[in-house]
């Protein structure tokens, strides 16, 4: 059970606060994503130490396709041997819709921000969640898909149907998203799910919490609290 707070961002500095140890955190980054080393270090973790390396697929594209997150996944390989010297107590791969598309093995101990994002979900006691993305509406199916396997409920989904450029869409524009659903629908969520990793929402999520009165978890903010609840011993 996540402690008493106030806001997904409350809860993660309460978790850091009872930090017992320093945790060292490897983030597999795609190679075009800036969002990541925006926002992480804004959210205040004095018990994290994050570990980046940048993931350049195959393809060298950017888009999300097929050829994008095999390659992303296929080049965590070589991006574990430039931090095999650090001695790591996990690695994420930063990208959310890696975490739901298939495609090859990750390295051993290696998750992806789609887990963690379930895994503060559970933490959160959140079983029903609206979710938005700025994904083409095939990805996000197949996320509310990916979800409504893992036991959360999805009672409505909205994305902008972008394939890139994600780091351009302003906080605003997921406002905006968001409130295309009904108010009865917000209500009856558990928490509302920013999902992707490569757009900046950290800016509009407390204001969102105040204006739902619901928890609002985005994909970045699911990262730092599995590195918070590493830290803080609620998970080994």
């Amino acid at each position: 059970m996540p402690p008493p707070y106030e806001s997904t961002l409350g809860l993660l500095a309460e978790l850091d606060s009872r930090a017992e140890r320093t945790i060292r955190l490897g983030v597999l980054l795609p190679w075009a994503n800036v969002a990541v080393e925006g926002e992480l270090p804004r959210l205040g973790l004095a018990h994290t130490v994050f570990h980046y390396a940048r993931l350049v697929p195959r393809s060298r594209t950017t888009a999300v396709d097929a050829s994008f997150w095999h390659g992303l996944r296929e080049a965590s390989v070589t991006a574990m041997d430039s931090l095999a010297h650090v001695p790591l107590d996990t690695t994420i791969l930063a990208c959310t819709s890696a975490g739901f598309t298939g495609g090859p093995p990750l390295p051993p101990e290696t998750i992806t921000a789609f887990d963690t994002l379930l895994g503060s979900l559970g933490f959160l006691n959140a079983a029903r969640v609206v979710l938005a993305t700025p994904y083409p509406e095939s990805v996000t199916r197949s996320e509310v898909n990916a979800l409504r396997t893992a036991g959360v409920a999805v009672l409505a989904h909205m994305s902008l149907g972008l394939d890139d450029g994600y780091a351009d869409v302003r906080p605003a524009d997921v406002r905006t998203l968001l409130y295309r659903l009904s108010p009865e629908t917000l209500r009856t969520a558990d928490a509302v799910v920013l999902s992707c990793t490569g757009w900046h929402t950290l800016s509009c999520i407390r204001t969102l919490e105040e204006e739902l009165g619901r928890p609002v978890v985005s994909s970045n903010l699911a990262v730092a609290l599995h590195a918070a609840r590493l830290s803080a011993g609620v998970i080994a």
